[in-house]
């Protein structure tokens, strides 16, 4: 075979090859989770920057960042009054980021959300809000006027990382009188418990405290590839919205109402009532089967998420193969055997789900129902 023949198949190898890694690639890459009784479950990240305020990127990248992620709905939330590039990037309209992101999503099956972050110092530090009619008439200096009139847009507003260091240096968030009243006024509607590479403790308390609903995001301002390591198998913090469909009006409306998740770092922060729904949606038994005529059962679960749950066991029931601690790995079948002392048509697995939290170090328990081959 001539020489210029190999080079054209290995040409065709290599590009066969790679087209084959890269949709491998996006497909791992891309966020997953089942939907739940009666909702849809919608993934997003309400918390992101480009050039148009401090970030590194055009509005475009955020776009693709999102299509690659399969995240359903994002915001550009620039920052209103802190403008570090406006000497190379003048911007008298701060709709304009919103606009460009918009037109470049349209393609796609993603919604772009318009939003702002109101950058203040303490009190009340940073706050986003989201589904605003005009970024611009938000630029107003009074800080109680500001959060009076993005409520008049009928935006849904949330505490940015009240733990930052550069505004809290014990990382520890906190409510101060003025948070207390926009609360009260229902002027204020969440709080991100998750920010970036952060989580905290007392944001969570203070989300169960006060009824806000819980909220995690990227807050990116770079690369998204870089900052979460996601070829490295890392992932972006979302917030996992369960609505009844796939609109804006919907996406609010579950918002305003708290039904959400955090996902981050491998684990899942939210309330029970929405986080036990999205747990067990994740988890079914596909087969589980007697090792013979012994008692030593092989349970096998499937795992339709990208969560790796980790279980420790609550039940009496003994297991053949482990010490009772069990790792689900994610979009695939985990199998684990139990000692039931005798051979049962029907029982219940009892856990805690240790990536899981409801509360401060609290974490849901769930029972898994095993049906015998």
């Amino acid at each position: 075979m001539k020489s210029s023949t190999l080079l054209l198949l290995y040409l065709c190898y290599l590009s066969t090859s790679f087209a084959q890694s890269t949709a491998d690639h996006a497909h791992q890459r891309a966020i997953h989770f089942p939907d739940v009784p009666g909702y849809l479950t919608i993934v997003s990240d309400f918390h992101q920057h480009t050039v148009f305020s401090d970030g590194s990127v055009w509005p475009d990248i955020r776009i693709q960042e999102a299509l690659r992620d399969s995240v359903d709905v994002i915001s550009l939330t620039e920052h209103l009054e802190y403008q570090p590039h406006s000497e190379d990037l003048p911007h008298p309209d701060r709709n304009r980021a919103y606009e460009l992101a918009e037109q470049y999503a349209r393609p796609y099956n993603l919604l772009v959300i318009p939003g702002a972050e109101i950058t203040r110092k303490m009190p009340p530090g940073h706050t986003n809000a989201i589904f605003i009619e005009d970024a611009n008439k938000l630029l107003i200096e009074d800080s109680l006027e500001v959060f009076i009139e993005a409520n008049r847009q009928g935006a849904f507003v949330f505490s940015n990382h009240p733990n930052w260091i550069a505004q809290r240096r014990d990382g520890v968030a906190f409510l101060n009188d003025f948070h207390r009243y926009l609360i009260d006024q229902k002027l204020l509607h969440g709080i991100e418990v998750v920010n970036d590479l952060t989580f905290s403790d007392e944001a969570l308390q203070i989300a169960i405290d006060h009824g806000l609903t819980i909220m995690g995001t990227s807050d990116i301002h770079g690369l998204v590839d870089w900052q979460y390591e996601i070829p490295h198998g890392g992932h972006r913090p979302v917030t996992l919205i369960f609505a009844p469909e796939r609109t804006p009006e919907a996406l609010k409306e579950a918002l305003f109402a708290g039904r959400t998740v955090v996902w981050f770092r491998n684990t899942l922060i939210g309330y029970r009532e929405h986080l036990l729904p999205l747990i067990n949606s994740s988890l079914r038994v596909s087969k589980a089967a007697y090792q013979g005529i012994s008692s030593v059962l092989d349970v096998t679960i499937y795992n339709d998420s990208d969560v790796e749950y980790l279980l420790a066991t609550q039940d009496f029931y003994n297991f053949h193969d482990n010490a009772g601690l069990i790792t689900l790995h994610p979009n695939t079948t985990t199998t684990f055997s139990v000692k039931t002392l005798e051979q049962l048509k029907q029982l219940e697995l009892h856990f805690e789900v240790m990536n899981a939290i409801t509360a401060p170090r609290v974490h849901p328990s769930i029972t898994i129902p095993v049906t015998v081959d």
